[in-house]
């Protein structure tokens, strides 16, 4: 786990550079920051306020999906909400019951916000933004505003009211910034009542303005620090060619081979690599962003043979699969034979909309892996690959 949990940190530093997060933990919000390009959609940030919220620590949530929070009484069309906008590559707000480290569970607006890449389109993270729900003050039978809860004043045993969490939870640091409300007079215990486990919590427009805000204050960050980088991210989406739109659920579904490939552009110029698996960055040395958006001709070098990179050439052109063995090169400039299938990929209008290749180091060619010859493991990517694109451009198309 500590490698791959390296690695999502790397990445993070990469884009933004490491000063990011000193800049972000600067920020008194509760809020996590995640990366759909990773295999399982995992959280890359988590900040001090939310780690102290839900009582976790830094290394049980980094590289963790958000689903660690949700219990048995969460709501499953809530979660089924949230799945949708990461589908759909757009923001959300809605109030979502999660629990604690401890089993606690506790009530909070969840807001999230996707951060596009300036340059390519591409969502390169989602913000989710939690803020606690507070119960409101409300009317009692006889008319008196009072809290769900009260506390006595160990001095004077005078009452006092606070704003209490939903579901018997009082966050201290809420009583700190809302204050103490004075009670007008004392109430009948008769009118204390128990909130049910199961009743909705809805937010004030406090808490929404308050998340709207932090939501601003996180993108402001990022946008800063992605400037030091060169590798600008933005709030909204730049209009795009091609399919440089490459959705958040196509980087899900590609994340699950687990096999070396890239995913090609076969409708902008020179054909880009939108997609590289984390098998292919392993293979090469290469990291993400030295590779999205160039063509594979980089892996190729001084003995890389003219004619076999003309068939592939041929191939593209008349848009056929193709089997090669080509000299390839890694980051280091150290060479590999690669045995190499590329194959059209349509959309579900039948256009080829990508180009797979799929990379297997000749010198494990005779190792078959889970019963698999290294030929039906190559079928089996573009396969899946297909499935996935398909499926996505259908549904794309009757929304």
């Amino acid at each position: 786990m500590e490698p791959q949990l390296g690695l999502i940190e790397k990445s993070f530093d990469l884009r933004y550079s490491d000063l990011v997060r000193e800049a972000l933990d600067e920020l008194p919000d509760c809020f996590t920051i995640t990366d759909p390009c990773i295999c399982g959609h995992p959280i890359v940030f988590a900040s001090k306020g939310f780690l102290k919220m839900v009582g976790y620590s830094k290394d049980e949530v980094i590289g963790r999906n958000g689903r660690i929070f949700q219990g048995p009484e969460t709501d499953r069309r809530s979660v089924m909400e949230i799945r949708e906008a990461i589908r759909e590559e757009r923001a959300m707000e809605i109030s979502l019951l999660n629990y604690r480290k401890d089993g606690t569970p506790f009530w909070m607006l969840f807001q999230m916000c996707p951060v596009f890449s300036k340059e390519d389109g591409r969502v390169i993270n989602f913000v989710g933004v939690q803020v606690p729900i507070l119960r409101k003050l409300r009317l009692s039978g006889n008319g008196i505003v009072r809290s769900e809860m009260s506390l006595r004043d160990a001095g004077n045993g005078a009452r006092e009211t606070v704003f209490r969490c939903c579901r018997r939870e009082v966050c201290s640091d809420s009583i700190l910034e809302l204050g103490r409300v004075s009670c007008l007079e004392s109430v009948s215990s008769n009118d204390d009542r128990e909130v049910d486990n199961n009743e909705p919590c809805e937010a004030s427009e406090l808490e929404k303005t308050k998340a709207g805000t932090a939501i601003s204050n996180i993108l402001s960050v990022l946008t800063h620090y992605s400037e030091l980088t060169g590798r600008l991210v933005c709030r909204k989406r730049y209009c795009l060619s091609g399919n440089g739109q490459l959705g958040a659920s196509l980087n899900i579904c590609l994340g699950r081979i687990k096999q070396s490939f890239v995913l090609t552009d076969a409708l902008s110029p020179d054909m880009p690599i939108v997609y590289a698996s984390e098998g292919f960055l392993k293979l090469t040395g290469y990291a993400r962003h030295e590779v999205l958006g160039r063509n594979c001709r980089f892996l190729s070098g001084t003995d890389t043979d003219p004619t076999t990179q003309f068939q592939i050439k041929e191939c593209i052109r008349s848009q056929q699969a193709c089997t090669v063995r080509i000299l390839n090169y890694r980051k280091d400039r150290t060479s590999f034979w690669n045995f190499l299938h590329i194959s059209p990929v349509r959309n579900a209008s039948g256009k080829v909309a990508f180009f797979v290749g799929i990379q297997i180091d000749d010198r494990c060619k005779n190792q078959e892996t889970n019963g698999l010859s290294p030929e039906m493991r190559q079928l089996s990517v573009v396969g899946a690959v297909k499935v996935a694109v398909r499926s996505l451009s259908m549904g794309a198309s009757t929304s």
